[in-house]
């Protein structure tokens, strides 16, 4: 997590660095980024739950909320897929001005590492059907969830940056 910070700290100070040239051109985010933090805060919360429920031993209410997890962070993830056919209908398209290049670059990036997150969690859906084997080491989920709440943050920071630095 140490090193993702640090990658975007350096994307972030590199738009801040472009952003001083005088043919920077500004633009408002689609408000499909605004309803994707909603759907991840919403994540956040239920991997929480998730991880409670798995230390309390329910294992039923756990796999449903962990399934939940995942299927939000796939929402997410489509919702930024919105935010970028949105922005290409707008007329900012990838190969675009630099402003909106580094829009594309950053969400990318962020978003490869939601579904990094993804994985993870339908690894945790996969060990928590499985039939043989059960161990109730809350190590895993804990480590998934940490990471989940993560990408969380660095979206929220990430999204007021690109609000506030345009």
């Amino acid at each position: 997590m140490g090193s993702i910070t640090m990658m975007f700290i350096g994307f972030t100070s590199a738009y801040v660095v472009k952003r001083a040239q005088a043919n920077w051109f500004t633009f408002q985010l689609p408000m499909i980024f605004w309803i994707s933090t909603g759907i991840i805060l919403s994540s956040s919360f239920t991997v929480q739950m998730a991880v409670k429920q798995f230390r309390n031993r329910h294992m039923q209410r756990y796999k449903q909320l962990i399934t939940l997890t995942a299927v939000l962070g796939v929402a997410f993830a489509v919702c930024q897929w919105i935010g970028f056919m949105q922005m290409n209908a707008m007329g900012l398209p990838l190969n675009g001005p630099a402003s909106v290049s580094f829009i594309y670059v950053i969400v990318s990036v962020h978003l490869l590492h939601v579904l990094g997150g993804v994985v993870a969690l339908l690894i945790m859906f996969g060990r928590a059907f499985r039939t043989r084997i059960r161990t109730y080491s809350p190590v895993p989920i804990e480590v998934a969830a940490t990471y989940w709440h993560f990408v969380d943050a660095l979206w929220i920071y990430l999204l007021i940056f690109l609000s506030i630095a345009r």
